[in-house]
């Protein structure tokens, strides 16, 4: 009697028949696994296709599951920029200039448009002082991230009423009635306020808000000298451009002597990234701060983190190179840790190889190597033909990660071959 049958019938065990088919696994696309053993545990040769056998070492090592996507390298997205006040463009800059904080963007009437970081642009002009918003939030971060004092700002909670401005004043000069911010009267945030003493109403400063002082409106006063536009204190739509950030010249559709209200030029980020259309259902394995691997148009490779994952799908675009033009697809973007790797290129077809998930110093064998229990589960055959019972962890590339008593590395086992 051979080992195989004293395993099934000993007191108490469970009887372990294997199976017709060992396993099938499929893997990544990867083809059927399959051994064949008939009820005595002995290969069948019957057949012309018998599987033919081998051995196999246990080993310890790493296992991921990865996919390489096409990819393209680039700047980002980019955003249009419209002008917003009147007058004739004067002055554009070149594609692929790099615009920053505080430098101008392109002139209107000669008056240069400097460039915000923020996300809330001017839709008003700010000229009263006690002017409480975002907009002059904008304003005030901006000035002070370039080195200018204004002084202390309101906290939130702090009512503000607003000072209207003189019927005949010159611009940026308020009326003396009412207060607002430093060197005027405020109303503490626990107090209701006093009736108002212009028909302007007080309001109250929100998280997020700014309040026109007159060290703020002092401040844009010493700016606006410093950059050469008009020193009034007063800034109105379109005299500054908000962006996100720096941003990189793409491409510039307006002319000079163009109406300066209408489209002017196309811009993006300054860093270079990597974006890659992505099949939903492949997605949903992609995290934020996931490594990636780039590898270049010259076979050589640069380390990338995942910066974003679209939520929006859409449908594929040939004429952008996806070749698959109509099917729902999300965009990822890669953020790449090395930028000197990509110097020189500013446009390249790439591959990117996502890694969804690593098992670091597992137990593996073949695939080959996997039996399937009748009752359930997988075992591997010994060659002196005893079978252990196995767990079975991540498959990958043609191995899989094992688990059970008396499996260690080194251990032998039987395998298709």
């Amino acid at each position: 009697m051979s080992d195989d049958t004293g395993a099934r019938r000993r007191p108490g065990g469970r009887r372990a028949v294997l199976g017709a088919v060992a396993l099938a696994v499929v893997v990544a696309g990867a083809s059927t696994v399959t051994a064949w053993q008939n009820r005595d545990g002995k290969p069948d040769t019957a057949g012309a296709g018998a599987v033919r056998v081998a051995t196999a070492v246990v080993t310890r090592s790493d296992l991921s599951n990865a996919q390489t996507l096409d990819g393209t390298l680039g700047y980002g997205r980019t955003t249009t920029v419209k002008g917003g006040r009147t007058g004739l463009i004067t002055w554009l800059p070149a594609a692929g200039t790099t615009v920053r904080r505080g430098e101008p963007l392109y002139r209107v009437d000669n008056v240069p448009v400097p460039v915000f970081y923020g996300s809330t642009p001017l839709y008003r002009t700010l000229e009263a002082e006690g002017t409480t918003g975002p907009d002059v939030k904008t304003v005030a971060d901006n000035l002070r991230a370039l080195g200018y004092d204004m002084g202390v700002q309101p906290p939130v909670g702090t009512w503000i009423t607003p000072r209207p401005l003189a019927p005949d004043a010159p611009p940026g000069q308020p009326v003396t009635a009412g207060s607002a911010g430093p060197g005027a009267a405020s109303t503490p945030a626990d107090a209701a306020p006093s009736a108002p003493s212009s028909p302007t109403a007080p309001v109250r400063v929100k998280r997020g808000d700014a309040v026109l002082t007159a060290g703020l409106i002092a401040a844009v006063k010493r700016w606006q000298t410093a950059v050469g536009m008009p020193s009034n204190g007063v800034l109105g739509v379109g005299d500054i451009s908000v962006l996100s950030g720096a941003v990189r010249v793409d491409g510039v559709q307006a002319q000079l002597a163009d109406a300066a209200d209408g489209t002017l030029m196309t811009v993006t980020s300054t860093a270079k990234s990597v974006t890659v259309s992505v099949d939903p259902g492949e997605a949903g394995s992609m995290r934020r701060g996931d490594e990636v691997t780039v590898t270049l148009p010259d076979d050589s490779t640069a380390r990338g983190t995942i910066a974003s994952v679209g939520a929006t799908v859409r449908a594929g675009d040939a004429s952008s190179g996806d070749d698959t033009s109509g099917q729902p697809r999300l965009t990822v973007g890669i953020a790449l840790r090395d930028s000197a790797a990509v110097r020189g290129l500013n446009s390249a077809p790439v591959q990117v190889k996502f890694t969804s998930e690593t098992r670091k110093s597992v137990l593996t064998v073949p695939i080959g190597a996997l039996l399937a229990l009748r009752e359930g589960g997988y075992a591997v055959r010994l060659p002196g033909g005893r079978l252990v019972a196995v767990r079975t962890g991540m498959f990958s590339k043609g191995v899989v990660e094992i688990s059970g008593d008396g499996i260690s590395a080194g251990t032998k086992v039987v395998t298709t071959s």
